[in-house]
């Protein structure tokens, strides 16, 4: 049986800067390219590039959706699921995954974050909220990279 690929939570704001979704889209990009299955909240801003950059390296893109319309997804998710939870929905992309790439974001982001750790769901932070047990990424790659290295950990315990 071939190995599950890793799960990883790219979370941030629907309303990003330029800036943090060129950020979110290489993100996306590196974890395509690296063979993971990314995990958002299927919406714009950071959501939408992650998955963009994602996509375009031909990865699928699951989009848990705060809404009950699947078609309210952003166009580059590949698995759309509707929730009909609101923001609740943030503590399925987090329980569903390795690890999380917080990139900038709101207190939507704010509370994704909370929940990951609460869970023991390393989070990985790239211009994001200042908080301890988020690990600072100076890069999109670097962001990957250990992001991709806590993920493999905490599938895989030493010991």
């Amino acid at each position: 049986m071939p190995a599950t690929p890793p799960y990883i939570a790219v979370i941030g704001a629907s309303r990003a800067t330029p800036e943090l979704q060129t950020l979110a889209e290489t993100v996306g990009a590196a974890l395509g390219r690296a063979g993971a299955i990314v995990l958002c909240g299927g919406g714009p801003g950071v959501m939408a590039a992650a998955s963009r950059g994602a996509a375009g390296e031909g990865a699928t893109v699951v989009g848990l959706l705060p809404g009950s319309d699947r078609g309210h997804a952003n166009p580059w998710v590949s698995v759309a699921l509707p929730t009909g939870m609101g923001e609740l929905r943030n503590g399925l992309i987090v329980r569903a995954c390795d690890a999380a790439i917080s990139v900038g974001g709101a207190y939507g982001t704010l509370s994704e974050i909370a929940l990951a750790l609460a869970q023991e769901v390393p989070v990985v932070g790239l211009a994001t909220w200042p908080i301890d047990g988020v690990e600072v990424a100076s890069d999109p790659e670097a962001a990957v990279t250990r992001a991709l290295e806590l993920a493999q950990e905490r599938r895989h315990p030493a010991g």
